[in-house]
């Protein structure tokens, strides 16, 4: 998809603050400083629509991006090592799930993780969590520029055999750098949006 139009509509933390018009949305999930802005940033083409940041823990609202007036993607706080109080954690959870899985226009999630280390618990929980409850997604395995070309298939199986991968769901290597794997996701995107 060539992307010319993104605003970051609204930094919501409970449902009546969600955009009601009824267009697809995708939400980013992932452990803190994976590389989930600029993953955005890279599919939408901007250099910092998505504030990248080096202190982990800093996206705390769901931030609803809406691209070419036809979808949104929906990035949500990161878990693991953020920083923060285990009363705030527990909140952030809360919204995320309540999000996950009571929300009509969310037609997928994107698991995003470091294609260079085997997925944490967290991103276990998470994957079990979205097949729990039925939830299409896409594996991300970012920072792919960061390993060898040559041994990216060896660490996508550590990947699958980590996460238990459910027959059908992808795994697709992405570089924010270079921008390997977005065509690919824009394309399964597009399917799932139909």
């Amino acid at each position: 998809m060539k992307v010319n139009n993104v605003e970051l509509v609204i930094s919501a933390v409970k449902p009546e603050q969600y955009p009601d018009e009824g267009l697809p949305e995708f939400a980013l999930a992932g452990r803190s400083n994976v590389g989930k802005s600029s993953f955005i940033n890279k599919m939408i083409n901007r250099k910092s629509m998505a504030r990248t940041s080096s202190k982990p823990g800093k996206t705390q609202t769901l931030n609803f991006y809406k691209i070419e007036e036809a979808l949104y993607f929906v990035d949500v706080p990161g878990y693991g090592f953020a920083r923060v109080s285990k009363r705030e954690r527990e909140a952030w959870g809360q919204m995320i799930e309540t999000y996950i899985t009571s929300r009509e226009q969310l037609n997928g999630v994107l698991l995003i993780i470091d294609l260079r280390h085997p997925p944490t618990k967290d991103d276990v929980m998470m994957y079990d969590f979205l097949k729990h409850y039925e939830i299409p997604c896409l594996v991300i395995a970012t920072k792919a520029d960061k390993i060898p070309r040559g041994k990216w298939d060896k660490h996508k199986k550590v990947v699958k055999d980590t996460l238990d991968l459910v027959k059908g769901d992808e795994i697709i290597v992405f570089s924010s750098e270079t921008g390997e794997g977005k065509d690919k996701v824009w394309g399964i995107l597009n399917n799932w949006g139909r």
